[in-house]
């Protein structure tokens, strides 16, 4: 007989379980946007190389300064385009957290993903009615209305923290990524040969494009008809006592490494005054080290299609698609990173393993000069996502459930903002130096990579001393 026949609830039960899985939801949004990132670099250069091609023809200039003056054009509407991007979640995204948290866990996930379809709708008409790359700025506006990535991502985060236990949260969520890497390396890999399948005026792009369209489509319809909200994982059993020091804040600074209450028990000592205030500072250091490094990736990610599509790299479309599935390759090194450093390594060792890594192959990067040297530098950066992940986890466990979306939107909203302005500093840095030493903003990401990893290296000296000297309360204490 059939288990579920015997125990149908136990059937129904399974059922909903799965339904109240985010990843298809992650995975063909990643897809959609992976189609749509590779598409739009391709569509800007192909606008730009067309106007600049009809511009020259009677007065012909050399080969280097037209490919410098196409890159000049292809990076200011980045600037601009990436000023939209970043800044109008601005006036939604907190908004959209907050109702999350009052009335319905996926109001910021469902409307960030109406922004999503409307920004693919843009490039779609665009390629097919033949309007000037101007209407993405339009595009990319509803978008940020709509949230953007930041409302959409905190969402994502606050419904992964719920379905997770603390002890298995860090794995929860890098396993997100991975569902998210894994779809953007598909979607990448895709891009250039799906780029090419039409050809002509009206066509260049229309079924990379279309498939984009079509992904964020079945997306926003899966999260409204079938995603469900999970319960909280919250084990009844160490519930722990709040400090009122940080609203919303929990007084454990164990939390970090909670697979130690498992290990270690309790000891018995009264807290010091004064001195029993860990979580509004390591949430503060935490948010610290997150933007410098976030400030150090985003550089590095909006200058590297530009560096592909310059010399000495010099890359078509289908190289170009390659190469961006390249940097979707470590969302599975990062996870296979924190599964085999998780067991023996606490989160702020793993975060600065993570920095030091991206660190190094962005150091490489500044002086790649040809394929093989570009896909090595890569390599290298193969636990480069850790940091970010671990610490949006690690902040998760300091803070109650009912606070998620706020705290995580409010997170995503800084790192949106400080990428705005990294866009626009890299973009004009890179074209300053582009005929100097075009791996200037590598190295710039290098340095600024390492320096994130100082106040990670706080929080573990803080965590250190407090263990060793209790410092803290003994409801903190591992």
């Amino acid at each position: 007989m059939d288990p579920e026949d015997a125990c149908p609830r136990r059937g129904l039960l399974s059922r909903l379980r799965v339904r109240t899985w985010i990843e298809p939801v992650v995975a063909s949004t990643q897809v959609a946007a992976s189609l749509y990132e590779a598409g739009l670099l391709l569509v800007v250069k192909a606008s730009f190389g067309a106007g600049a091609s009809s511009n020259h023809s009677a007065s012909p200039s050399p080969r280097g300064a037209l490919e410098d003056e196409q890159q000049r054009a292809i990076s200011n509407f980045y600037i601009v385009y990436n000023l939209v991007v970043g800044l109008t979640p601005l006036l939604s995204a907190y908004g959209l957290g907050w109702l999350s948290d009052r009335y319905h866990r996926k109001i910021s996930i469902c409307v960030s993903l109406l922004g999503f379809l409307l920004s693919r709708l843009g490039l779609l008409l665009k390629v097919l009615l033949d309007w000037p790359v101007e209407v993405l700025y339009g595009a990319a506006a509803l978008k940020g209305l709509c949230g953007g990535f930041s409302a959409f991502w905190s969402g994502v985060m606050a419904l992964g923290s719920l379905g997770s236990s603390e002890g298995r949260r860090s794995m929860r969520l890098i396993l997100i990524d991975l569902i998210l890497g894994l779809a953007g390396f598909c979607g990448s890999m895709a891009s250039g040969h799906l780029f090419k399948q039409m050809t002509g005026h009206s066509g260049h792009g229309l079924v990379l494009t279309a498939c984009s369209v079509s992904c964020a489509t079945f997306a926003l319809f899966y999260s409204l008809l079938v995603l469900k909200v999970p319960e909280s994982m919250a084990d009844p059993g160490k519930a722990l006592p709040a400090v009122d020091t940080v609203s919303g804040t929990v007084g454990t600074y164990c939390a970090l490494d909670p697979d130690q209450l498992d290990k270690q028990s309790v000891v018995g000592r009264p807290p010091s005054p004064g001195k029993a205030r860990p979580p509004r500072t390591i949430i503060a250091l935490l948010f610290l080290g997150a933007i410098i490094y976030d400030l150090a990736v985003v550089g590095t990610v909006d200058v590297m299609p530009l560096f592909m599509l310059r010399e000495p790299l010099g890359w078509n479309q289908v190289q170009v698609g390659y190469g961006m599935a390249a940097g979707y390759t470590i969302f599975i090194t990062s996870f296979l990173g924190v599964l085999v450093f998780s067991r023996c390594f606490q989160d702020t060792t793993m975060i600065m393993i993570g920095m030091v890594s991206f660190g190094s192959g962005a150091l490489l990067l500044a002086f790649v000069k040809e394929t093989y040297m570009f896909y090595i530098a890569r390599a290298v950066m193969l636990f480069a996502l850790i940091p970010v992940t671990t610490i949006r986890s690690a902040m998760s466990k300091l803070i109650k459930g009912s606070s998620y979306g706020k705290v995580f939107v409010i997170l995503q909203l800084s790192l949106a903002l400080t990428g705005v302005v990294t866009s626009t500093v890299y973009n004009k840095i890179y074209q300053l130096t582009m005929e100097k030493f075009v791996g200037t903003c590598f190295a710039l990401s290098s340095f600024l990579s390492f320096l994130a990893i100082i106040p990670i290296g706080i929080v573990a000296y803080k965590q250190a001393s407090w263990l060793q000297y209790g410092d803290i309360p003994e409801t903190s204490r591992c």
